[in-house]
C-alpha cells in the first residue's frame, strides 16, 4: 500500500478510546419495516436509503450524547456484519446455502459468499459512498469509525473456489492486495479509524476450529492469518488507526464457539501490527487474561470486552473495576480500554435487549471508564 498522504507528518487518531464500542447497533423498527416494504416493492431503494440515513443521524446523535468519542453508523445499511462487504469484492458473490452458520441454540439465517473469479477490490464498492455520507453526518463532533470484516473471513470453509485458486497462497496474496487497495480507498475517502472484525482468528484458538474443512493444521492457519493481517497493513498511512476485533459469534444473543486466546496469543497478540485489539472477556468462555502477557508493552491497546451486548442488565461496577485491575497485571493500565464484547446487532435481527437498554449500557461504559482511567 502506498501512503496517499503528501504531508510529511500527520497525527494519528488516538484510538481506540478508553470507552469504545464494537460498532453495530440495534436496528430501529422503522428500518425493519422499510426493509420489508422494499422487498415487497412498496418503496424504492432511494426511499429505503433515506429512512436508513434518518436513523443513522439519530444513532450518531445518541452515541455522542452518551459520551462516546468514536461513533459508527450502527451498520444500519447491512444485513450481516460481514457478507454485505464481502459480496461486493470483485471475485465474490452472495448466495443462499443449504444451511446457515451453526450456533449453540441453532443456526443463523442462511446466507454466505463464495468465490467466482479472480479477486480485486471493487472501486465502486457501496461501502465507500456510504462512509463518505456517514462522515458528513458526523462532521467534527466525533471520530467516524468504519467497521469492515477481516480479510481472514475469506478463509472460512467453502468460500474459496479451488478451481479458480488451487493454491491457497495465491488466493491469500490476492485477498491481501484487495484489502490493501480497500484501505487506501477508504483513507482517501477520509477514514482515519478502521476496525477489522475477525471471527476466523478467534476460531483458531477454539478447541475445535469452527467453519473449517480440516485440510490444514492449526499452526499453518495461525501463521497464514498473521501473514494476511500484516500483509494488509504493510505500508499503511501513519495517521490511519486500524484495530481488530476478535469475536466468538454473536447472533440473537447466541454464541458459536468457546476457547481462550492462548493458542493464538504467541503469534497474533505478539506480532499482529494493529493499533489495538478488541477482545471478548464477558464470560467464562473467554478464558483468563494470561494470554495478554504476549501483548508488547507500549504496543497495541487492548480493549477489554468486559461488558456484554447480549443482554441489557448492567454489570456490577466494582466487579468490572476488579476485572480491569486483573488485566493490568499483564498489560499496563494506560494501554487498556473497555467496551462491550461485541456489537448489539451483528445481523439485522439484533440481540435480545431494548434500544434503551443499549444506550444505557453504552452510557454506563463511559461512566465506568472515567472512574477507572480518569478520562
Amino acid at each position: 500500500m502506498t501512503n496517499p498522504t503528501t504531508e510529511t507528518t500527520k497525527k494519528a487518531v488516538n484510538a481506540p478510546f478508553k470507552a469504545d464500542h464494537v460498532g453495530s447497533l440495534l436496528r430501529p423498527e422503522s428500518i425493519h419495516q422499510a426493509r420489508k416494504d422494499f422487498k415487497e416493492g412498496k418503496i424504492s431503494a432511494e426511499q429505503l436509503h433515506d429512512i436508513e440515513t434518518k436513523e443513522i443521524k439519530h444513532a450518531v446523535d445518541k452515541q455522542i450524547e452518551v459520551g462516546l468519542k468514536a461513533v459508527t453508523d450502527g451498520e444500519f445499511r447491512r444485513t450481516f456484519w460481514h457478507t454485505d462487504f464481502m459480496a461486493e469484492i470483485n471475485g465474490f458473490e452472495g448466495y443462499i446455502p443449504e444451511k446457515g452458520y451453526k450456533f449453540q441454540k441453532g443456526e443463523t439465517e442462511a446466507y454466505d459468499v463464495r468465490n467466482i473469479g479472480k479477486i480485486s477490490f471493487n472501486e465502486n464498492h457501496p461501502f465507500v459512498k456510504d462512509f463518505i455520507e456517514f462522515k458528513e453526518i458526523v462532521g467534527d463532533r466525533a471520530v467516524p469509525k468504519l467497521t469492515i470484516p477481516s480479510p481472514n473471513q475469506f478463509f472460512n470453509q467453502g468460500v474459496r473456489n479451488e478451481d479458480i485458486y488451487p493454491d491457497l497462497e495465491e488466493y491469500a496474496q490476492d485477498v491481501i492486495q484487495a484489502y490493501r487497495d480497500a484501505l487506501t480507498t477508504f483513507y482517501n475517502a477520509g477514514a482515519r479509524y478502521i476496525q477489522i472484525d475477525d471471527v476466523y482468528i478467534a476460531g483458531l484458538s477454539s478447541p475445535d476450529i469452527p467453519f473449517n474443512d480440516g485440510k490444514y493444521n492449526r499452526d499453518y492457519l495461525i501463521d497464514l492469518a498473521l501473514r494476511v493481517a500484516n500483509g494488509v497493513l504493510e505500508g499503511k498511512p501513519e495517521d490511519l488507526t486500524v484495530t481488530t476485533h476478535l469475536c466468538r459469534g454473536n447472533y440473537r444473543s447466541d454464541w458459536a464457539f468457546e476457547g481462550s486466546y492462548a493458542l493464538i496469543a504467541p503469534t497474533l497478540f505478539a506480532k499482529e501490527k494493529v493499533d489495538g485489539f478488541f477482545l471478548e472477556y464477558d464470560d467464562d468462555r473467554s478464558g483468563s487474561f494470561k494470554p495478554l502477557d504476549y501483548i508488547p508493552e507500549g504496543g497495541p491497546k487492548v480493549v477489554l470486552g468486559v461488558f456484554t451486548s447480549k443482554h441489557g442488565e448492567l454489570e456490577d461496577k466494582e466487579a468490572i473495576k476488579a476485572r480491569v485491575a486483573e488485566a493490568a497485571q499483564y498489560v499496563p493500565l494506560d494501554q487498556l480500554c473497555i467496551s462491550p464484547q461485541c456489537g448489539f446487532a451483528s445481523t439485522h435481527h439484533g440481540n435480545i435487549l431494548t434500544e434503551q437498554e443499549q444506550w444505557d449500557k453504552l452510557r454506563y461504559i463511559v461512566e465506568v471508564s472515567e472512574e477507572i482511567f480518569g478520562e
